[in-house]
């Protein structure tokens, strides 16, 4: 999240300084140029998104795969708590009369 909030933030940061860098530039160009130059930043941006949306992604599912990890892990130890609980519930017991 905190890479989210960063990317975000150079993004306005980087796209404030273009605007005031090319602000003597822009009464100089034509109309098309600027707007072909808002395209391509615009796609850039876009570029830019998608490859922080697909690393965050990747981050989550290893994050799941974690989780399932631990669960795995955690019904192991589980199971083998149960059995060691019953061999103890067993040796404790007394033997039933009769035998």
């Amino acid at each position: 999240m905190e890479i989210l909030i960063a990317i975000i933030g150079a993004i306005g940061v980087m796209g404030a300084a273009a605007v005031t860098a090319s602000i003597p530039l822009i009464n100089r160009r034509t109309r098309g140029a600027v707007e072909a130059e808002g395209v391509v930043t615009r796609e850039a941006v876009a570029e830019a998104v998608t490859a922080l949306g697909s690393q965050l992604n990747s981050r989550i599912e290893d994050v799941r795969d974690d989780l399932d990890e631990v669960r795995e892990n955690l019904s192991r130890v589980r199971e083998w708590q149960a059995g060691h609980d019953a061999e103890h519930l067993l040796i404790g017991r007394p033997n039933p009369p009769g035998e």
